[in-house]
């Protein structure tokens, strides 16, 4: 194992090592109407410095806590990194939350401003801001009517000198996506985002020699995207791209061309669809078995997916599916599955480059000591662990161990070369009829294989045999329904003899409409909600396990 890195610097520390090293290479570029807008180091640096000094003149108490509401852009990073300099906790949050949850973090952090960026519909969320809280618009994309950055900036000079902050102190609070309930702010000091950065760049996920490419696309509120983009980008002197918006996505990203990339199973899934949709499975195996051909084939995908020059591709934030990886190995793209939560800064285990292990999410990340608990819990422990939850020492004592473990929620089993195996979440975990446990998240593994599934949640509390309620894919949706049925039917036959008898599945329930960040049947980090999921569809649970046929369509 890679040697952890002991001389841990701030995310400042980086930026004025860039400002002094590179200070012409290009550090960000946003996408704007189908051209660039480009800073480079030492342009971020000023309009940083320049934000960070009107920050200060505002004459918050120090270590104030400032929210963050934005998609993806440039302006969110240099923000991030301008309420550091200037002696303040960042709050960033969700770019798509409801306005009642905008209103419960802002009053729950005590937040004396907030950033408003690139927002697909703020006129619903802003009934959320509350009167004490000093609103600043970002430039290019924020909404009118509150102070403009581009006028606190002019008023002020670039901050000078190399202002730092110490590594125990709070950098961050970042707000949970709330699956099982309110939103929980978890604390992180500057201690942990710098292990975990400059571990995981070091050892799993280095992009390059001269830095590498990123694109920022997942939203930077949640932790994942926070570490490999945001800190990823001024720990590693990265050019930082970023998507404009979903119809664009695929010509930013091919822009982009970058050394790392990240992505939910979702997103894979999509991926995996798109392509289909232009070069039918069978043509695909034909085509990938002849020799020559084969490289050919795989380049093109590749390229067009503007993944060409990847160096790491990875997956994270939810289970994917083991089939699906193979898809893509197939393809000549080694998916890096990795594992972490918000709790411990998304740095826990990941399958190194060339070593990865399907079914597993990896070995141990440098300094971090993993075990599984008498009832078969996976414990973590690492500089990178969070303080604790924000005014929450009941819920945080309840997560932590005593000897300082961080309790993740999730089943699984170490083998004996040291990669972990994830077999179910401890909450998920459902009783049918027969007094039988179910884990849920093993099985919706083993169906995502099917071709037509979207999404899927197995369900069956008080059930006789468990149901698998689905969310069919774009061209599942366009395909005849006796055809869709007879494959469901085929991968329920190949899936059950895997499950113990109490486990196996007795029907397919067809969705009428897809689980979205909007009907709030998934949390904006795209992870099904489970309990509003089934507290909506629970009333038809009788109705559709005594209907004649073994697929229902709702």
């Amino acid at each position: 194992m890679t040697a952890i890195t002991a001389n841990l610097k701030t995310p400042l520390e980086m930026l004025y090592h860039w400002e002094k090293t590179k200070p012409d290479a290009i550090y960000l570029s946003q996408p704007l109407k189908g051209d660039y807008r480009h800073w480079t180091w030492k342009e971020a640096g000023q309009e940083i410095r320049r934000m960070a000094a009107a920050l200060k003149a505002l004459d918050f108490p120090p270590k104030s806590n400032i929210a963050l509401i934005s998609k993806n852009c440039a302006h969110w990073m240099m923000t991030d990194l301008a309420i550091m300099m200037a002696g303040h906790v960042s709050v960033p949050m969700y770019p798509n939350l409801h306005a009642e949850t905008v209103r419960y973090i802002l009053e729950h952090s005590g937040a004396k401003a907030i950033f408003i960026g690139k927002l697909d519909d703020w006129d619903s969320m802003k009934s959320g801001l509350t009167d004490d809280v000093l609103p600043i618009s970002f430039p290019l994309y924020g909404p009118s009517g509150y102070n403009k950055w581009e006028t606190m900036t002019a008023k002020h000079e670039p901050m000078r000198g190399e202002p730092n902050r110490d590594l125990d102190e709070t950098m961050t609070i970042i707000y949970t996506s709330g699956t099982t309930g309110t939103p929980k702010g978890v604390v992180h000091n500057f201690e942990a985002l710098a292990f975990a950065a400059m571990n995981g760049l070091q050892d799993r996920f280095n992009p390059g020699p001269d830095g590498g490419r990123l694109f920022s696309y997942l939203p930077l509120s949640h932790i994942a995207e926070r570490l490999l983009t945001g800190m990823g980008g001024v720990y590693s002197g990265s050019q930082v791209y970023f998507a404009e918006s979903l119809d664009t996505f695929n010509k930013d990203l091919v822009t982009a061309r970058p050394t790392v990339f990240l992505a939910v199973p979702r997103i894979w899934t999509k991926f995996k669809g798109a392509i289909l949709s232009k070069m039918p499975q069978k043509k695909l195996n034909i085509l990938l078995k002849i020799p020559i051909l084969s490289g050919v084939i795989k380049k093109k995908i590749q390229t067009n997916l503007g993944l060409d020059q990847v160096r790491h591709v990875i997956s994270g934030a939810a289970p994917i599916a083991p089939s699906l990886l193979e898809w893509y190995q197939k393809l000549g793209l080694d998916i890096q599955e990795a594992y972490g939560m918000t709790e411990n800064a998304a740095y826990s285990q990941s399958n190194p480059k060339g070593k990865c292990k399907i079914g597993t999410v990896g070995t141990a990340m440098p300094g971090v000591d993993c075990k599984i608990s008498d009832i078969g819990e996976i414990l973590v422990k690492s500089k990178a662990t969070m303080q604790g939850y924000y005014k929450e020492p009941e819920k945080t004592a309840e997560t932590m161990t005593e000897d300082g473990y961080l309790k993740t929620g999730d089943q699984g089993e170490i083998d004996a070369n040291g990669y972990l195996k994830i077999t179910g979440r401890v909450k998920d975990i459902f009783k049918t009829a027969k007094a039988k446990y179910v884990a849920p998240s093993p099985i919706e593994l083993k169906l995502s294989k099917n071709p037509y599934i979207e999404q899927v949640c197995v369900v069956g509390t008080g059930m006789p045999q468990p149901m698998a309620l689905i969310v069919l894919t774009e061209e599942g949706a366009k395909t005849e329904r006796s055809e869709v049925a007879e494959s469901l039917m085929e991968t329920f036959a190949e899936v059950n003899p895997t499950l113990e008898k109490h486990e196996k599945l007795k029907k397919a329930i067809i969705m009428k409409e897809a689980w979205t960040v909007e009907n709030n049947l998934l949390t904006p980090s795209l992870k099904i909600k489970r309990n509003p999921l089934e507290k909506q569809c629970s009333p038809n649970y009788d109705k559709w396990y005594e209907d004649k046929d073994a697929v229902v369509w709702c």
